[in-house]
């Protein structure tokens, strides 16, 4: 079957290397204090002793590139050095059950992995038999010799059985974790797929809907000057001072309508258009009274209310609205928020800030996409927006929109902070 785990990187591999060659050291070091304090009988030259513990260890280079020859090869050198007496059985036997490990780890082909453990096993356990039976018929086994044979080859057997055990056990856990590990990690890379996705579509669904309010707005002043041109026209023989000033009201409400309709960036009107009417400043008190229903809310109007384009209020309106339901979804149950209007001489600022309750060090992770409907409107309007958390804890949203006649949209008009807000 196909490999479902990923394969063995740069950094992996010369790690591998590196565990070959520091091992190849180590079992050909501890090949010479062997040897030389006699702990166990070596029959060969130490150099031949030195040399198969280089042999053994240096297939480890591939363990995981290539497991199973690495398996193979280790295994093979420690069979021919332990016939020949030329192998100390320390060190190597690391070699070879760290080999044996590898391949239920890394093996991709996981049929491959358990038939060539399973014929290593086999072939490890004759090895054994046979070594043991020739031990048994030797010249030198007396009754005492054969109960110490006996009890040398039972403490064998079950030190290979635990050995080849642990390292069948722990090799398929290993490969079966990295399988689930990278699972995940493919789930987790379709979610951030699909969450980029909608994101993108809220965004997009947001700006038709910015397109269709603009839309509305402009329609308004279209609708009132079809009306005051009319006017106009039956009054012009009869009284030309009134059509004048009918005139001039056509001539205003073609200013202010020429430039919100240049707000709009050739976004199509939704289908799902509604006969309510669009809201105003006026609405704000239903809006906060809605609020006040999952925490207190204050409102307080600065400087005088003075008749604003429609379209600047929806604007106020829908920040105002967006920044209250932030607060609701990230500030905590309880959390506090006040509400600021300020008319300006110039300008229409919002304000609107929370103190954090329950969330004064975090806030939940959200999409943004309401972040980015409200730069996108106040943008649209020539205004600015910034937005963070405070200096004394909570969440401030402040927007200014100029009164004036709206420019054409500036995205290096928008701001967003990344840092504190001071209040």
């Amino acid at each position: 079957m196909g490999s479902l785990r990923r394969p063995a990187d740069a950094t992996m591999l010369r790690a591998d290397a590196l565990t070959a060659l520091a091992l190849a050291f180590v079992g050909a070091f501890v090949a010479v204090l062997v040897w030389t304090a006699e702990i166990q009988p070596i029959e060969q030259p130490l150099w031949m002793a030195m040399m198969f513990s280089v042999l053994i260890a240096i297939p480890l280079a591939w363990r995981r590139r290539l497991p199973v020859v690495a398996m193979v090869g280790s295994s093979a050198a420690y069979m021919v050095g332990g016939e020949l007496g030329a192998m100390e059985l320390t060190v190597s036997q690391v070699v070879v059950f760290l080999a044996f490990y590898s391949v239920g780890a890394w093996c991709a082909d996981r049929r491959l992995a358990f038939r060539s453990r399973m014929v290593l096993v086999v072939v490890m356990a004759i090895w054994l038999v046979s070594s043991g039976i020739r031990g048994f018929y030797s010249p030198e086994t007396g009754e005492y010799g054969v109960q110490a044979f006996f009890s040398l080859f039972m403490v064998q057997v079950l030190v290979n059985a635990a050995y080849f055990s642990g390292g069948w056990v722990f090799g398929d856990r290993s490969w079966q974790q990295a399988v689930e590990r990278e699972t995940l990690e493919r789930a987790q890379a379709e979610v951030r797929a699909q969450q980029a996705q909608l994101t993108e579509q809220a965004i997009s669904l947001e700006r038709l809907r910015i397109a269709r309010e603009l839309h509305d707005v402009v329609a308004h002043h279209v609708s009132a000057m079809g009306i005051q041109a009319g006017a106009a026209r039956r009054m012009l023989t009869r009284d030309p001072e009134r059509a004048t000033t009918a005139l001039r009201a056509v001539e205003d409400s073609a200013r202010t309508a020429i430039a919100e309709l240049g707000t709009m960036v050739g976004a199509l009107r939704s289908r799902d258009e509604s006969d309510a009417p669009m809201p105003t400043l006026a609405d704000l008190r239903d809006l906060v009274a809605a609020a006040r229903a999952h925490g207190p809310v204050d409102v307080e109007i600065v400087g005088e209310p003075r008749q604003l384009s429609p379209a600047i209020e929806l604007t106020a309106y829908r920040v105002v609205q967006e920044a209250l339901t932030n607060t609701r979804k990230h500030a905590g149950a309880g959390a506090r928020a006040d509400v600021r209007v300020r008319y300006l001489d110039d300008a229409l600022e919002v304000e609107i800030a929370d103190d954090g309750a329950q969330a004064r060090t975090s806030r939940a992770p959200g999409l943004g996409v309401g972040q980015t409907g409200m730069k996108e409107r106040v943008a649209a309007m020539g205004g600015t927006i910034e937005m963070g958390p405070k200096s004394r804890g909570g969440y401030l949203v402040r927007a200014a929109i100029p009164t004036s006649n709206p420019a054409p949209v500036r995205q290096d008009l928008v701001s967003s902070t990344t840092g504190e807000v001071d209040t």
